[in-house]
């Protein structure tokens, strides 16, 4: 279906926690990306629960670019998440390496998108905006960009200057082919019609505000029971986001194959 980038304009609104809770319930494989310039990688520390081991999976992938075997050396480098669909490729081990990753993130850009014709789909978590080493390769080559956001007043403050540099992007060319925001938290305290206002941004979807559920994608914690995943009110939400993803992804193929341009 594509490629996918989650980000966000303000600290810990759920960037990483969303972006492998969507890909989790998503409706075919996908590769989940943790390209957030922080380093450390949550999704490693958090729900892997330090057990897993990257490899020095970065610092492979920026050697292959030089020596031109990206496309051989990219699939070794992916994590599958035991019993789903999911494989994972690791992030920068640090904000320090996240630095000699500027020219990896275009030309893996280019690579994941061919991972369709695979079958494959590829989520991005490309941590806060407006941090030094930003990926800002994988942003502009994405078909869906989603500004992850709260619905307080600073989070929409620090968001609606992101949301009108990457509508004009998306306008012009020079960014993701479609953008739209996906709320955490809907009506603490504004509604979805009401954040659109402000961001100038159509909302995509909304996912639910639920702490102790989001520990189990967050923190690596067992689920409360084995029918959890069919009635926590969390993971329905990431199920509504997935759909509508596809949903508004699907609408701009049509729109693309009837003429439109990107």
């Amino acid at each position: 279906m594509g490629l996918v980038v989650l980000a966000s304009a303000s600290g810990s609104p759920g960037v990483t926690t969303t972006a492998l809770g969507v890909a989790l319930v998503w409706h075919r494989p996908v590769v989940l990306v943790d390209a957030d310039p922080v380093g450390g990688s949550a999704l490693l520390a958090g729900y892997f629960q330090g057990t897993v081991s990257d490899d020095d999976a970065m610092v492979n992938l920026v050697l292959a670019r030089r020596d031109g075997r990206l496309a051989d050396v990219l699939p070794r480098a992916l994590i599958t998440v035991p019993g789903t669909h999911v494989s994972v490729l690791p992030g920068p081990k640090s904000h320090a390496q996240a630095g000699s990753l500027s020219e990896l993130w275009a030309a893996l850009a280019y690579e994941l998108r061919g991972l369709e014709e695979t079958g494959q789909d590829v989520i991005v978590d490309a941590g806060r905006l407006g941090m030094v080493h930003s990926p800002q390769g994988l942003i502009r080559a994405a078909d869906l960009a989603l500004l992850v956001s709260r619905t307080d007043l600073p989070a929409l403050a620090a968001a609606r200057q992101w949301a009108a540099e990457w509508t004009e992007a998306a306008q012009d060319g020079t960014g993701a082919g479609s953008v739209a925001a996906l709320l955490v938290g809907p009506g603490r305290p504004y509604d979805a019609s009401e954040v659109a206002k402000v961001l100038a941004l159509p909302t995509l979807e909304s996912v639910a505000w639920d702490p102790r559920s989001a520990r189990v994608f967050s923190e690596g914690q067992k689920p409360p029971g084995s029918a959890w995943s069919q009635r926590d009110q969390l993971v329905r939400s990431y199920r509504a986001a997935a759909a509508a993803i596809n949903q508004r992804l699907t609408g701009e193929r049509l729109t693309m194959s009837s003429g439109g341009v990107r």
